[in-house]
């Protein structure tokens, strides 16, 4: 599902809201999802799933153009773990 897509559904789903309305909803949510994960902190959203971020330490990469040994430096990148709920959905047989 794409960002447009999700719009469609909420607003399919919320008549009563206008589709700025449904797109300023969709917009704080990422935002502060986002927000949240650049102060370090983390989202725990129940039967969901949770999102924070995890430290890469710096490493010796290859240019794969060149073949020459680049620094990559040590950076924070966003991580999901799947709640109980949403695992059990996607496993039923």
């Amino acid at each position: 599902m794409i960002r447009s897509e999700l719009l469609l559904a909420l607003a399919k789903e919320n008549p009563e809201l206008r589709a700025e309305e449904v797109e300023r909803v969709v917009d704080i949510f990422f935002d502060e999802i986002s927000e949240r994960l650049a102060q370090g902190g983390r989202v725990e959203l129940r039967g969901f799933g949770a999102f924070s971020t995890r430290e890469r330490e710096a490493r010796t990469g290859r240019n794969p153009r060149t073949g020459e040994s680049v620094s990559v430096p040590g950076k924070k990148v966003p991580y999901f773990k799947p709640g109980k709920e949403m695992r059990a959905r996607l496993n039923v047989t």
